[in-house]
């Protein structure tokens, strides 16, 4: 019933001469308005694996090693989003169950995939 009422919005939003923004383009405007809870949940999602490889491929090459590693990134990943989705998105938190709830969505895929990243990169180009 949700899906056809957000398709409903579309349709009467689409009529009235807007146009429709991607998830993508509203990621990047801090004046979007996310009308669907997943839709900005999976925003926050991919943007954790973007950051997980980033920082896979910079701890990798820097050779930066054990627990310092694993901190750091943890802090980065939990800070920039949650900077985020507090000050550049400014959504109200508790429509989406709380700070606590968007901090980690998406956290432990996005460490996994940042360990792959870092030990790969890094066996790569420190061991013979």
């Amino acid at each position: 019933m949700s899906s056809s009422s957000s398709k409903r919005k579309e349709e009467s939003h689409l009529a009235n001469g807007g146009v429709k923004q991607s998830t993508w383009s509203k990621a990047f405007c801090s004046t979007a308005v996310w009308e669907e809870k997943d839709e900005f949940l999976d925003v926050i999602y991919w943007l954790r694996q973007i950051i997980a490889v980033i920082l896979g491929v910079i701890w990798g090459v820097a050779p930066l090693k054990g627990f310092l590693g694993i901190a750091i990134f943890c802090v980065i990943n939990a800070g920039l989003l949650y900077v985020y989705f507090s000050s550049f998105q400014q959504i109200d938190e508790e429509e989406y169950g709380g700070t606590w709830e968007l901090t980690k969505e998406g956290f432990m895929t996005s460490f996994a995939l940042f360990l792959v990243v870092w030990i790969i990169f890094y066996t790569a180009l420190h061991f013979d």
